[in-house]
């Protein structure tokens, strides 16, 4: 495998935030996972009026990866509009740790 592009990486996972369905919080998220072979996979933030339905940019870029057959994460990038990196909620660090456990997980903020 070469080495991760992080810049590229993170580019990537700001333009996914753009995508984000985010009518309640406005608080738009982005991802990106890498694989072994350099297969780039993005995601977005999807907010839901039953707000227990809303998926977070982690999981939905990591159950997007799967469900396509690729298993072999290396990396996560996830981007936020704020000033400070964004950090995953429990249940996306739960998902991380399961279905990507050896991933270096980059966290940077709206300016990457």
């Amino acid at each position: 495998m070469e080495k991760i592009d992080e810049k590229r990486l993170i580019n990537k996972a700001l333009s996914a935030m753009e995508n984000a369905y985010v009518p309640y919080s406005h608080f738009p998220v982005g991802a990106c996972a890498v694989t072994a072979d350099g297969e780039e996979i993005t995601g977005c933030n999807i907010e839901n009026a039953s707000y227990g339905l809303t998926l977070c940019a982690e999981r939905v870029t990591l159950f997007k990866a799967y469900s396509e057959g690729k298993k072999d994460i290396v990396a996560l990038a996830v981007a936020a509009k704020v000033d400070e990196p964004v950090s995953p909620c429990g249940a996306c660090r739960q998902v991380i740790l399961e279905l990507a456990p050896k991933a270096t997980v980059y966290l940077t903020n709206k300016d990457g």
